[in-house]
């Protein structure tokens, strides 16, 4: 199979990172229960919305950011197995440098440049699975497709969406070594 994973949220813990900073810079305890939706300056009142995303733009942001447990052992065993396994991120062009060679190369060396896709719309992308932790990259796609549960997507039913959600790659490579021993059931 072809398995398109996403990397914010899904590969690494860039919301965690991102509220630890935030708080840091701001002096505040904001929590990741805290987080509810896409916009993660909402629950930092009083502070504008580019101060709080600003913070992903500060030198060595990335290299703060640490992988999904899980993930390198789920995406090398994927390959083990045969699949072709290809990042597909939206990162912002300002980002990729430092995010690629800080995080994703760093913690994930058997993935590389041409298994790193960049793009905003992946219903674009053609594949087997998706795995990602946003809904908007899910819908509409011609993919089985594995939510990775994150704060912003607690409250929404993957079920009825065509979805199967999971908490752990663990719960992933099971869902996804189900399909292949079985190619025409949905776990």
């Amino acid at each position: 199979m072809t398995i398109l994973v996403d990397m914010d949220d899904t590969v690494e813990q860039l919301l965690k990172a991102w509220v630890k900073r935030a708080n840091e810079k701001f002096g505040r305890e904001v929590t990741l229960d805290d987080i509810t939706g896409w916009n993660v300056a909402e629950p930092y009142t009083g502070i504008s919305r580019s101060e709080i995303y600003g913070v992903t733009y500060e030198k060595g942001f990335w290299e703060s950011v640490e992988p999904m447990p899980g993930a390198a052992e789920a995406l090398r065993h994927f390959m083990d197995q045969g699949h072709e396994v290809y990042i597909v991120t939206a990162t912002e062009p300002e980002h990729v440098e430092e995010k690629m060679n800080g995080l994703l190369f760093r913690y994930f060396p058997f993935i590389r440049w041409d298994h790193v896709i960049i793009a905003g719309r992946k219903q674009l992308i053609r594949g087997d699975v998706l795995i990602d932790d946003g809904i908007h990259n899910l819908e509409g796609g011609d993919y089985r497709k594995v939510l990775f549960t994150a704060p912003h997507n607690r409250s929404y039913d993957a079920r009825a969406n065509g979805m199967i959600r999971v908490d752990t790659w663990e719960e992933a490579v099971r869902v996804i070594d189900g399909w292949t021993e079985c190619p025409g059931e949905e776990q």
